[in-house]
């Protein structure tokens, strides 16, 4: 009953609008001073790039985890101003990004600089058939890209992983919803990770603070283990 007595005020949704409470309070106590990730974020703001990089929080949560991971090398898709490769770089990874946009890939190249850090420019579906070519394994892969070709984009990594490699999935809650609203009956990326018989797989659940958001946004990530096969 005590336990019941715990969880309920959980359960009230009005509870999901104190998230960024929450967020600005862990932002403050738990981040310190990165010089690096700072000048990433102002040179990308300053060069005109959306937005939209990993939230400093979630950047320290793959650096952690690269970290525990005793991670080497990172396999990115999607670099955006560098932020995310930054993280892997400084938690001890050789980072290798494909990014799409030539603008992106060259504030990337200013924000990483001294770092072990090589961006790839190009499509990530014509780049990872070459990487997998060339015999690449990597420890872990993380995509943070189009929506549309996650699918594709897993499918090529978990090539590109060494077996008990991770494959880091962003974003896949809010890619599974069509204007707003979930679509019931129709295949999705959960479904087609879940067939996947070359991985074992977990969705985490997220509630995102976004400072360009004004609500907290419901989101998840797929991690998946790459088993020997």
């Amino acid at each position: 009953m005590e336990t019941l007595q715990v969880i309920k005020p959980l359960l009230d949704f009005e509870n999901f609008r104190l998230a960024p409470h929450f967020d600005a309070q862990a932002t403050s106590s738990l981040l310190r001073p990165n010089a690096k990730l700072a000048h990433a974020l102002a040179n990308s703001k300053a060069k005109g790039l959306p937005p939209i990089s990993v939230l400093p929080l979630s950047g320290q949560h793959l650096s952690i985890l690269a970290g525990a991971m005793g991670v080497k090398s990172v396999l990115e898709v999607g670099t955006l101003g560098g932020y995310s490769a930054i993280c892997f770089a400084e938690a001890g990874a050789k980072v290798t990004s494909i990014e799409i946009n030539p603008k992106h890939r060259d504030v990337a190249l200013e924000n990483v600089q001294g770092l072990d850090v090589k961006i790839l420019l190009g499509a990530a579906l014509d780049v990872l058939p070459k990487l997998v070519e060339e015999g690449r394994k990597f420890d872990m892969v993380f995509i943070d890209a189009d929506f549309d070709d996650q699918w594709e984009h897993f499918d090529w990594a978990v090539k590109l992983t060494r077996p008990k490699g991770c494959v880091f999935l962003d974003d896949v809650v809010v890619s599974m919803l069509k204007n707003g609203e979930l679509e019931e009956g129709n295949e999705s990326i959960l479904t087609k990770v879940g067939k996947d018989e070359r991985v074992v797989a977990t969705l985490v659940p997220i509630v995102a603070s976004h400072p360009s958001i004004p609500t907290p946004v419901f989101n998840g990530y797929i991690m998946a283990m790459v088993n020997d096969y």
